[in-house]
């Protein structure tokens, strides 16, 4: 009997594993174009942290945003957009370089390198990190759901 709880929940297991893969799975041909969309994305969110609204800013973040700063401070939703808004985080220009997207199912894993000029809480400065974004879909849109900074070497 104890054998044939192990194989039914093993099965059970094996079926839901194979099917949440299923789920996952992708085309290669719609891979690029959720890629797009991704980086698309991206985009509006850079654009969002130079000129912040929050209308614009939450419709990019998830609201259960973990974004991590390269000094260790982690914000919420709120937290991220409150910063911006107020301007204790002015980004007055970002570049971005060096950026990968893979897209993963419904995630997608964003890596860039981010230089910027900017004016927190009115003091002047320049910023280069690297950037670790997670992006998730959800309700037919990207939307930022980590965000992981590191400092660049010297």
């Amino acid at each position: 009997m104890f054998k044939q709880i192990v194989l039914a929940a093993a099965t059970a297991v094996t079926i839901a594993t194979l099917a949440g893969c299923a789920a996952n799975a992708q085309a290669p041909a719609s891979s690029a174009s959720a890629e797009q969309a991704v980086a698309a994305a991206a985009e509006k969110l850079r654009v969002a942290m130079i000129d912040p609204t929050p209308t614009a800013l939450s419709a990019l973040v998830a609201d259960d945003l973990s974004y991590g700063h390269s000094g260790g401070r982690v914000d919420t939703k709120d937290s991220f957009i409150g910063d911006l808004v107020a301007g204790k985080s002015d980004f007055v220009t970002i570049a971005i370089t060096d950026q990968s997207i893979k897209v993963v199912g419904s995630s997608a894993i964003v890596r860039h390198t981010l230089t910027a000029d900017t004016n927190d809480s009115g003091k002047p400065g320049k910023v280069q990190i690297k950037i670790l974004g997670v992006w998730q879909q959800q309700g037919g849109q990207w939307k930022l759901l980590a965000r992981q900074a590191v400092r660049t070497a010297a």
